[in-house]
């Protein structure tokens, strides 16, 4: 009987030790995948702000392609217009309303 008890405490033993290596092992792949992630995350922050830069230079180039008469965004320069006219109205009409 005392020589089965030690045997099971071996074995809980033996586990425990494989449950440690198992914890240690993930705890590090954790860390590992943490550290991946936050530079991917970097990476896509600045692809996304890049995108973002190349959109706002597209428009600018559309923009200034209408301003020279390129009959191909006459729609975008009018909507352009249109929207410019239509701040510049609620501006005025803050400025009424404000007693300006």
């Amino acid at each position: 009987m005392l020589q089965e008890l030690e045997n099971n405490f071996s074995e809980i033993e033996k586990k425990i030790l494989n449950l440690q290596k198992s914890f240690q092992n993930l705890s590090e792949k954790y860390l590992e995948l943490n550290k991946e992630h936050t530079e991917l995350k970097a990476k896509y922050d600045e692809e996304r702000k890049k995108n973002q830069v190349l959109a706002e230079e597209q428009k600018n180039i559309k923009l200034y392609s209408a301003i020279s008469g390129n009959p191909e965004h006459n729609r975008l320069m009018k909507n352009h217009i249109n929207r410019l006219v239509k701040e510049v109205d609620f501006c005025i009409a803050q400025l009424q309303n404000s007693g300006l």
